[in-house]
């Protein structure tokens, strides 16, 4: 018996997300470049990344939709041409705005990178949901971790126009490519599931599969669910955007910035695939709940960090948590509410909560450029986590939930 189907989707589900996040989290190495050449603020700067990253989350409403419609082989591809479309472009501009609207263009596209890839694995796998969703995210963070060192070598050798140019048609070209490989379910191949369905899963499956999108937004539940991921998800693009000018600002060079992003990466990574697998043992809600305590003090370790092992420490922290809480999240919906609409709840949640994400790199760039320290903007990245933390514990999970990991999520 071959290896079952729904592990070439988590490959390229892995591979298409390591290729989009990597690029995508590179920012703060043209963040610098583009700050020496045009004397931009940092405030100013910041709201290009802050624009893109509100905009792709709420487009992702959009992706998950389109995904349960047309399957994720054209959603993905399409998105594959407008962010390496975006990222050419921005290769050309001369003037803030401009940077602005490539980066809007990239946004559409990158918004068909995790809920397409994210909710189609979840309709592969009734055993192991959690360790397949982990490892298929954990692309974005290796992705992280390995593009950021490269990406800096090729800043250092063509300059930042010829760099975003190539990685536009990279990207394009990778990601097309892998699309064809996300085949929409199961069925469509004559396969069940990985881990099969049993009698008794049928009959939970199908209770599950009941849950309408329209009957999921009427419950309490899912609201709970959304108000955790807008408060945790609030200062998410923080340090992904501003690790590299602290490491400046700390004088410890552009090799530690590019490191700090490696280090989140290779703790995403890390947190992804632990977190993941502990949440098939114990619950989702209870690792969950570990994953928003540790990412407040990454925050505080952050705020307090002063030289370069502290700092990648720090980075490495917030990567194992960042990495943990935004995998378990389709898992979780899929637990609730069943597979069948994975891709438009998904969608609903990215869209709705992600957009938060906004106000984070824009906020702390502010603090930055009035205060000379990005160090409220860390303590408050704390709060907003133990918020989260606390609707938590006051949110429960439906009593109609099904899936693999229900006795745990419920404790």
């Amino acid at each position: 018996m071959g290896v079952h189907y729904g592990w070439v989707v988590v490959g390229a589900a892995f591979s298409v997300l390591f290729v989009a996040y990597g690029v995508q989290y590179s920012f703060g190495l043209f963040f610098t470049a583009l700050a020496a050449e045009f004397g931009w603020s940092r405030a100013s700067l910041s709201g290009v990344f802050s624009l893109y990253g509100g905009a792709y989350a709420f487009l992702g409403l959009f992706a998950g939709r389109l995904t349960d419609r047309w399957g994720p082989r054209a959603v993905v591809a399409t998105g594959a041409l407008l962010y390496g479309l975006g990222l050419a472009l921005s290769g050309r501009i001369s003037w803030l705005g401009q940077l602005y609207l490539t980066y809007l263009l990239a946004a559409a596209g990158m918004s068909t990178a995790y809920v397409p890839c994210s909710a189609t694995v979840v309709k592969w796998f009734t055993a192991k949901r959690g360790l397949a969703i982990g490892i298929t995210i954990a692309g974005a963070s290796l992705g992280t971790f390995a593009c950021p060192p490269l990406i800096a070598l090729l800043l250092a050798n063509v300059g930042w126009r010829a760099a975003y140019g190539i990685l536009g048609g990279v990207l394009f070209g990778l990601i097309a490519g892998l699309a064809p490989l996300l085949v929409r379910e199961p069925s469509a191949r004559g396969l069940d599931p990985y881990g099969g369905v049993p009698d008794s899963a049928r009959r939970s499956e199908a209770t599950a599969t009941s849950w309408r999108p329209g009957e999921v937004l009427r419950h309490p539940s899912f609201w709970g669910l959304l108000a955790v991921y807008t408060a945790t998800w609030i200062p998410v693009f923080l340090p992904l955007v501003h690790l590299v000018p602290l490491a400046q600002d700390l004088g410890l060079g552009p090799a530690v910035g590019a490191a700090t992003l490696s280090a989140l990466g290779i703790g995403a990574v890390a947190g992804r695939l632990a977190m993941g697998a502990l949440s098939d043992r114990i619950g989702r809600r209870p690792t969950l709940a570990i994953a928003l305590g540790l990412q407040a003090l990454s925050f505080l370790s952050l705020a307090l960090a002063g030289s370069a092992p502290a700092l990648l420490a720090s980075a490495a922290l917030f990567g194992y948590c960042y990495g943990a809480i935004s995998s378990l999240m389709p898992a979780i919906v899929g637990d609730y509410y069943g597979p069948a609409h994975a891709g438009s709840l998904v969608g609903i949640i990215f869209g709705v909560a992600g957009p938060a994400s906004a106000l984070g790199p824009f906020l702390a760039g502010w603090v930055f450029d009035t205060a000379g320290a990005y160090t409220w903007a860390f303590l408050l990245s704390a709060l907003t986590n133990l918020l989260a933390l606390g609707l938590l514990i006051i949110t429960r999970p439906p009593l109609r939930a099904a899936g693999p990991a229900l006795s745990g999520a419920c404790t």
